[in-house]
C-alpha cells in the first residue's frame, strides 16, 4: 500500500474503559480502521492524564486508577483520514479528536527475511 507524502495525523484521545457494542472503544477503531484500509494505527496507554472533567486518572501505586488515557494515532491520505473521521466521530461519547498535516518519510513493510 502507497501513502502519499502528505498526509494526516489523526489522533484519538479517550479512557481505557470506553467501549463500543461491549468492546473496547480502541479496539472497535483499529478494527475499524484495518476494515477500510487505513495505512496503520497505533494505541498509546498513558500512564497519566486528564481530559474535559478535569478528573485525574493516573497508575501511581497511591492513587491507582482502571480508566487510563489511552491515544489512537491513524496516519493516512488526507481523504482517507477525513472520511474515516467522518464514520467513526459520533461514535466517540467523552475525549478528544485532533488532525494535524504531516509528512510520511518512510512506509514500508519489513523486508522478507533471507531464507538462503
Amino acid at each position: 500500500m502507497l501513502i502519499p507524502r502528505e498526509g494526516l495525523l489523526l489522533r484519538i484521545f479517550l479512557g481505557e474503559h470506553d467501549r463500543h457494542g461491549g468492546e473496547a472503544l480502541y479496539d472497535w477503531i483499529v478494527r475499524t480502521a484495518r476494515a477500510r484500509h487505513l495505512a496503520g494505527a497505533t494505541v498509546l496507554r498513558g500512564i497519566e492524564g486528564f481530559g474535559a472533567n478535569s478528573h485525574v486518572h493516573t497508575a501511581s501505586i497511591l492513587r491507582l486508577s482502571t480508566d487510563l488515557p489511552i491515544v489512537v494515532e491513524i496516519v493516512d491520505a488526507a481523504d482517507k483520514v477525513e472520511a474515516f473521521l467522518e464514520e467513526i466521530g459520533d461514535e466517540i461519547g467523552g475525549g478528544m479528536i485532533t488532525v494535524e498535516k504531516v509528512q510520511v518519510r518512510i512506509y514500508r513493510a519489513e523486508p522478507k527475511a533471507d531464507t538462503r
